[in-house]
């Protein structure tokens, strides 16, 4: 089949191609890259605006006239490239806003899109209008929407969150909602909102190449090594200010013990290599299953503090503590089980055995590759 991906988040549009690839598939990936991460696409849009004096001035042309620079931009990068985009008997959006565009614009795009190719799903996998609005009507027990209740960050800081609160994109969800022909989850974050939904086809787990991430022998050491990744763009919103905290607990308990290692917003090459050398790497708090970076650094083997909530232990018949540590939002409790891995070295080896066997038994990337195949095959049984 000819298969075209629209955007890129933390490398799962990447490893999919790869997963379909090998399946024997042509595919091709369009999209922004992930920002400073940049992933590797094959149709590269650019956001011009989106730092520095370029981006003071979109808002202030936006505050003036309602023109916003960086949806026109992009408009005009889609032109020079849509004839690229048609005739794919499949096209996966990573996103109901995959372009970053103002809703209207947005729609546009994706009307192509819609027109020119046989079938379009909808992945869910980022802040979209169902996942927020479930999370912001407290059906989870703690969530992305934590963080702004509790003050840690403002209006403006959240905006690609709350967007998703406001009527212009609630049209654009229902517009998409409507024309897609089935929609995918990619963990139980975005598939607990969507049980119900009728165009909603199941959770499909992050496609990891473990081809390409090698296991880390967990090497003995005098001092036990906690890695601390950090986008300073979603410092709050991803918990590492609890993991701070937690950090300073343990330093003033085990301090001659441990050997932190802290990274900041890392393009992803240099991220994946900067924490081979650690033993625990330290994820995300507001979350009850794993993103991109706990998978690839459960598949080398780390000992993981992400979401790991009992949901996704009945999910995946595990046992707490075996595969990943359940990351709460609560810098005590955190400090509480960093202190038990170092008080029993012997479960670091333990859970890194059992994370990587996960991976490979749950996330290998061509049988997931295999289960989108035949999720995209069968909707028209459905709808």
């Amino acid at each position: 089949m000819k298969i075209l991906l629209i955007g890129e988040y933390s490398r799962l549009h990447n490893s999919l191609k790869e997963g379909l690839k090998a399946l024997g598939h042509q595919v091709t990936i369009a999209g922004f890259g992930d920002d400073f991460k940049n992933y590797p696409v094959d149709i590269r849009f650019k956001n011009p605006y989106s730092k520095g004096i370029p981006l003071f001035i979109k808002k202030v042309i936006y505050k003036l006239t309602g023109t916003d620079l960086s949806s026109v931009s992009i408009e005009k990068q889609f032109h020079k490239h849509k004839s690229k985009l048609v005739n794919f008997d499949i096209v996966q959006l990573i996103n109901e806003n995959p372009f970053s565009t103002l809703p209207k614009t947005e729609a546009r795009l994706l009307e192509h899109l819609f027109r020119h190719n046989k079938k379009v799903y909808l992945l869910s996998c980022g802040a979209d209008y169902v996942s927020v609005n479930f999370a912001f009507d407290k059906k989870f027990r703690y969530s992305i929407y934590t963080p702004y209740e509790n003050n840690k960050v403002s209006k403006s800081e959240y905006w690609n969150i709350l967007k998703w609160k406001t009527e212009p994109f609630k049209l654009l969800h229902l517009y998409v909602f409507n024309n897609v022909d089935g929609i995918i989850s990619s963990d139980l974050d975005y598939h607990l909102p969507l049980l119900g939904y009728n165009k909603y086809l199941g959770l499909i787990p992050n496609p990891i190449n473990i081809n390409k991430i090698t296991l880390e022998p967990v090497s003995p050491t005098d001092k036990l090594v906690i890695f601390h990744g950090i986008n300073d763009r979603n410092y709050y919103k991803k918990g590492n200010d609890i993991f701070d905290a937690a950090l300073e607990i343990i330093k003033s308990i085990h301090g001659d013990k441990v050997e932190v290692i802290e990274a900041r917003s890392l393009p992803y090459e240099e991220y994946i290599e900067s924490y081979n050398t650690a033993h625990i790497l330290l994820d995300q708090v507001y979350a009850y299953d794993q993103g991109y970076n706990a998978l690839e650094a459960m598949a080398k083997g780390k000992v993981v503090f992400t979401g790991a909530e009992q949901e996704w232990l009945n999910h995946y018949n595990l046992e707490e503590d075996t595969v990943a540590i359940n990351a709460l939002p609560d810098a005590e409790k955190i400090a509480e089980k960093l202190e038990w891995l170092i008080l029993h070295p012997e479960k670091i080896a333990e859970i890194s055995k059992n994370a990587r066997a996960f991976i490979e038994k749950e996330h290998h990337y061509i049988l997931i590759a295999k289960k989108y195949i035949d999720t995209w095959s069968v909707t028209d049984k459905y709808f």
